[in-house]
C-alpha cells in the first residue's frame, strides 16, 4: 500500500501500537524462560535479562521509522528479533506493517526472514529441543508470520476502501458545489433578462418623452401634458413591474410565479409604442395558440425591438410583423425607420440582445438583426413551433 494512502498517525495512536507489539512479545520472552536450564550460563542469564529486552526495546524504536522505510525497517527487526525472544511482537508488527502495503514480494521476503531469523533463534539459548518437534519449531513461526500478513493486507484493503469512499464523497461533494455555482449563475442570468426585459423598454420610452420635452419648444400645452401623463405613466408602470419582479424573488419558492406575458399582450406593447411616440404598426397573420414559452419568447423579441427603436431611432416608422403556424415556425419581424426626432440618447445597457440571443438560443430559434439599406434597422427571428395537438392526438 503506497504511503499516501496510509493514514498519519498521532502519538497516542503510535504508542499504543508499540505498547501492544511489546506485551507481544512478553509471552515469547516467559516462554524461553521457562524451557531454560537451572543454573544457566552466567553470559546466557545475563543476556536473556539485560540484552534480550534492551534489542527489543531497540526494535520498538526503529518501528517509529516503519512509515518512511517501510522494507529496510521491517528486515532490520525481523533480522534483530533472532537475538531477542522479546522482540518477536516488534518483527510481527513490522511484518503487519509492511504487508498493509500489499506488495507480494516485500510480504514474500520479510515473511521468510521471519522464519528463517525464528529457526536461528532457537542456537542463541541452551534449549534442548524435544525430539520431532522440528515441525512445531517451523510451524508456529509460519502460522504466527500467515496471521500477521493476514491482517495487515486486511488493513491495506480496508484503507484502500476508506480512501476510495472518502474520494468519492469529495468529488461528489465537489460536484454537488459545482451544479449549485452554475445553478446561481444561470439563476442570476436570468433574474438579469427579466429585469432588463421588464425594466428597459419602460425606460426607454420614459426618457425618449423626456427628451422631447426638452427638444420641442414648439409643443402645444395639450401635447406637453400628454408627455408628462405618458412619463408619468410609464414610470408608474415600471416601478409595478419591478416590484413585480421583486415579489417573485421574495417570494416562497413553492409559491408559483404570476403569469408571464404571451403573445397575446403584443398589441399592449404597440399601444405603448405609440404612446411615445413611435409610428408602430402589427401585421400577423399567426393562427392556433403557441405554447407559454414560444409565446413569451415572442413578446420579449417584440419588446426589445421596440425598445431600441424607441432608444435609438425616436419618432420612427416601426412595423411588427408575425406569421407561424403550429407544427412550423413562429417568424418575428421588427423593422424601423431611420429616427425622425433629435433627442438625447439614454445610456445603453448592451446587455438586450445579447440576452435576447441566449434566450433564442435556449428556445431552439435563431436571431438576426442587422442595419437595413434606408438607414433602418431589422430585427428577425425564428422560433420552433411544435404542434402538440397533434402529437397528442397521436398518442
Amino acid at each position: 500500500m503506497d504511503s499516501d494512502i496510509a493514514p498519519r498517525l498521532g502519538g497516542w495512536q503510535q504508542a499504543w501500537r508499540l505498547l501492544a507489539a511489546g506485551a507481544l512479545g512478553v509471552p515469547f520472552w516467559f516462554s524461553t524462560a521457562a524451557v531454560l536450564p537451572r543454573g544457566c550460563a552466567t553470559d546466557t542469564c545475563s543476556w536473556f535479562v539485560t540484552g534480550d529486552p534492551l534489542v527489543a526495546l531497540g526494535c520498538l524504536a526503529v518501528l517509529l521509522l516503519r512509515r518512511r522505510f517501510p522494507l529496510a525497517v521491517a528486515l532490520t527487526v525481523v533480522i534483530a528479533s533472532t537475538t531477542s525472544a522479546l522482540a518477536t511482537g516488534a518483527a510481527l508488527l513490522a511484518l503487519c506493517s509492511i504487508s498493509t502495503r500489499r506488495r507480494p514480494v516485500e510480504i514474500g521476503v520479510v515473511a521468510l526472514a521471519y522464519v528463517t531469523a525464528s529457526q536461528f533463534a532457537a542456537g542463541i539459548y541452551p534449549v534442548e529441543p524435544p525430539p520431532a518437534s522440528i515441525w512445531l519449531q517451523l510451524s508456529l513461526p509460519v502460522l504466527s508470520a500467515g496471521i500477521a500478513a493476514a491482517m495487515g493486507v486486511a488493513i491495506g484493503a480496508r484503507r484502500v476502501e476508506v480512501r476510495f469512499l472518502r474520494d468519492r464523497a469529495e468529488s461528489a461533494e465537489r460536484e454537488q458545489s459545482a451544479r449549485a455555482a452554475q445553478a446561481r449563475a444561470l439563476e442570476r442570468n436570468r433574474i438579469a433578462r427579466e429585469m432588463h426585459d421588464v425594466l428597459a423598454h419602460r425606460i426607454s420610452l420614459v426618457a425618449m418623452q423626456a427628451g422631447v420635452l426638452d427638444h420641442r419648444a414648439d409643443l402645444t400645452a395639450e401635447e406637453n401634458r400628454m408627455l408628462v401623463r405618458g412619463i408619468a405613466d410609464g414610470s408608474h408602470q415600471a416601478l409595478e413591474e419591478l416590484r413585480d419582479v421583486l415579489g417573485v424573488l421574495r417570494a416562497d419558492p413553492d409559491r408559483p410565479e404570476p403569469p408571464q406575458p404571451s403573445l397575446d399582450r403584443i398589441p399592449e406593447l404597440i399601444a405603448d409604442a405609440r404612446g411615445s411616440g413611435l409610428v408602430a404598426t402589427l401585421t400577423t397573420t399567426v393562427t392556433g395558440k403557441p405554447s407559454d414559452a414560444v409565446g413569451r419568447t415572442c413578446y420579449r423579441i417584440v419588446q426589445e425591438g421596440l425598445t431600441n427603436a424607441a432608444k435609438h431611432a425616436p419618432g420612427a416608422h416601426v412595423h411588427v410583423i408575425l406569421k407561424g403556424t403550429a407544427g412550423d415556425e413562429l417568424h418575428v419581424s421588427v423593422h424601423n425607420s431611420p429616427a425622425t426626432q433629435a433627442t438625447t440618447r439614454p445610456p445603453a445597457s448592451g446587455f438586450g440582445l445579447l440576452g435576447l440571443t441566449e434566450r433564442i438560443a435556449l428556445a431552439g430559434g435563431e436571431l438576426d438583426h442587422h442595419p437595413t439599406p434606408d438607414n433602418g434597422y431589422l430585427l428577425t427571428a425564428q422560433l420552433p413551433w411544435p404542434d402538440h395537438t397533434h402529437e397528442s392526438e397521436h398518442e
